[in-house]
């Protein structure tokens, strides 16, 4: 049988397109030397008796394709209701149901799914239907037989090395998606805190303290007793007649030098009090002591130049 010209570009286009990006667990064989020589390779689907095996359609286009549907018949044989022992498949759509737009791919999709849902009312093979509606498991478990014998080869047909339509989209997707992802940068999960200029900071207030600062040491300078600036205004007391301030202890050191008999009574008190380790005495106790010996001195020098005048 011929085809018309329009026909046959366009049955050669929509076999070029099932070998490059075939339906899934679906392929095609064509013949170099026959180009109207097509066969359909379908792979039972998974959860159904005919799991494993790979059955084949074959295809004879007549002159008033695709205005007509082709004959399709399976050439492996198979036990199901609504294909005969001869191969003829009854479906709707290579009857009444046939459009001028199907093609050999939707013909194959359509059989793939008579495998899975099977139509026991318009069976084709009586004892299948019959079986399938009586019980299923013995229809199941004939079907898987005769699957095993006559559907299922030692190896996977070569056709099925090229991946279909959907793997080929999501192998494409895959290093996409890794690239995209690696190019766009991920957040981090730890947030450093701001960092604030040394400038900025010391506008801001301060930030309070945690813990009571310590307060500070009070250093009291060593005072030196000399003679009191009041005098010195006065001017009346001559550098000569100007003594020394004696130190806090000084008057008391002088008069145990007078008394040799007591000196040793007031150092012995003295260790007692705890005045003869340490070298001189500091703090509050010795300003005050001092003050008042200054005060003392200041008040006699006053009078001798009262005196004096």
């Amino acid at each position: 049988m011929s085809l018309t010209p329009a026909a046959l570009r366009r049955l050669m286009r929509e076999l070029s397109e099932l070998r490059n990006s075939p339906p899934e667990g679906i392929r095609i064989q064509t013949n170099e030397d026959n180009m109207l020589d097509v066969v359909g390779i379908i792979e039972g689907p998974e959860g159904t008796p005919y799991a494993g095996g790979y059955f084949k359609v074959k295809f004879r286009f007549t002159e008033e394709f695709p205005a007509a549907p082709p004959k399709c018949s399976f050439a492996t044989k198979i036990f199901h209701p609504n294909v005969s022992s001869s191969g003829e498949i009854c479906v709707n759509t290579l009857k009444k149901d046939w459009k001028s737009t199907y093609g050999i791919g939707h013909i194959l999709v359509t059989v793939k799914c008579l495998l899975i849902y099977p139509n026991p009312e318009s069976a084709l093979d009586e004892e299948a239907g019959k079986l399938l509606l009586e019980d299923y498991q013995a229809y199941a478990s004939r079907a898987r037989l005769i699957t095993s014998v006559h559907a299922t080869p030692r190896t996977k047909p070569v056709e099925f090395n090229t991946p279909t339509a959907s793997e080929d989209s999501s192998e494409a997707a895959g290093p996409s998606s890794s690239s995209s992802s690696a190019s766009t940068p991920q957040p981090s999960s730890q947030l450093s805190p701001p960092i604030i200029p040394s400038s900025t900071r010391k506008s801001l207030s301060p930030a309070p303290s945690s813990t009571t600062p310590a307060p500070p040491t009070s250093v009291i300078p060593s005072i030196p007793l000399t003679s009191s600036p009041s005098s010195n205004k006065d001017g009346a007391i001559p550098n000569r007649d100007r003594h020394p301030s004696p130190s806090p202890l000084g008057t008391a050191d002088a008069n145990i030098h007078h008394d040799k008999t007591g000196a040793v009574t007031v150092e012995k008190d003295k260790s007692k009090m705890g005045l003869v380790s340490a070298p001189a005495l500091t703090g509050t106790r010795a300003v005050k002591r001092a003050a008042a010996s200054g005060g003392a001195t200041n008040a006699e020098k006053r009078k001798k130049a009262l005196k004096r005048l």
